[in-house]
């Protein structure tokens, strides 16, 4: 009788329909995925989002709340107390100098280590990816192979070094250490990027007259954009939030700011005057360029993801 019934209907299990075609069986995974879209689960994951938020709210309320105010009570104490943000904390940093002084070290560390990361890890990549030299793919291991060597291993050794050349406890000793160990991740990274780009491309360009640095330059960088502004933006935020290498490197009569506000908290305890103003003034920098280049980062993640 169901076998009777599956020929009249005509699309019985795993049978081809009128027209020919194979009906795919969905899968359990994509019946739970399906049910998981579903507006319940958005919820969740704004609750999920703001309890993440939750901290930052609070560092930055509390930044706006007087001592006093801190001391007595809570940071959700402004939703009941509105008149005690004042902005008196931040007008305060802007004249310590110890802050100041570390914020611009932080932003003289973390520009020049950026940039170079970004260019020499570009011209590496495309090196890699499509010009021909004796044992490229040998020292491309050698690359690969560097991202797994830690930083704690380098310290010692490298500060003898630094301590000998001159460069310990300078700002151009922390770059050079930032740009040594952020390099390995740049090559490997836009070196599979570049490899992506069409050969018929590079090779038009080629029969055009092109070079290698005006084919670099007018063909793989604007193509190249994606990735490299997610180079930058990881690049950045290790090197600003950073606080081993700064801490054993930097000068220490103008550390950058992840030094500074450990200081200030060994120094003074409880100056939360001082600290989360500063702290929020710390988070916030990474956090625009972040947003800055949202969309840029987002594709360059996505990469490859989808042919």
């Amino acid at each position: 009788m169901g076998s009777r019934t599956a020929k009249a209907s005509g699309t019985a299990p795993g049978s081809r329909t009128a027209k020919g075609s194979r009906t795919a069986p969905v899968s359990r995974g994509s019946r739970i995925a399906s049910r998981l879209a579903g507006g319940a689960t958005q919820v969740f994951l704004v609750v999920v989002a703001l309890f993440w938020l939750m901290p930052a709210a609070g560092l930055l309320l509390s930044s706006l709340r007087s001592p006093s105010d801190i001391s007595e009570s809570g940071w959700w104490k402004v939703f009941t107390a509105p008149a005690q943000l004042t902005v008196d904390n931040y007008a305060a940093i802007l004249r310590n100098d110890t802050i100041t002084d570390s914020l611009l070290s932080t932003v003289m560390i973390t520009v020049p280590a950026t940039v170079l990361v970004v260019v020499v890890g570009s011209l590496a990549g495309y090196a890699f990816a499509w010009m021909e030299f004796p044992g490229r793919d040998w020292w491309f291991l050698a690359v690969v192979g560097l991202l797994v060597v830690p930083v704690q291993v380098a310290l010692v050794p490298v500060s003898k070094l630094f301590g000998e050349v001159g460069l310990f406890e300078t700002t151009l000793g922390v770059v050079l250490f930032h740009t040594a160990f952020g390099l390995p991740f740049a090559i490997f990274l836009l070196r599979n990027f570049f490899a992506e780009i069409p050969r018929e491309l590079l090779e038009a360009a080629r029969l055009d007259g092109a070079g290698e640095i005006r084919l670099f330059a007018r063909v793989v960088l604007p193509l190249g954009g994606p990735a490299i502004a997610s180079l930058g933006i990881f690049q950045f935020l290790w090197v600003w939030n950073d606080m081993l290498v700064a801490l054993i490197f930097a000068d220490s009569d103008a550390p950058p700011i992840t030094v500074a506000l450990q200081q200030q908290v060994r120094q003074f305890g409880n100056n939360i005057d001082v600290l989360a103003p500063g702290a929020f003034v710390s988070m916030v920098v990474p956090l625009a360029v972040f947003f800055a280049f949202q969309r840029q980062f987002v594709s360059g993640v996505m990469a490859g993801a989808v042919k």
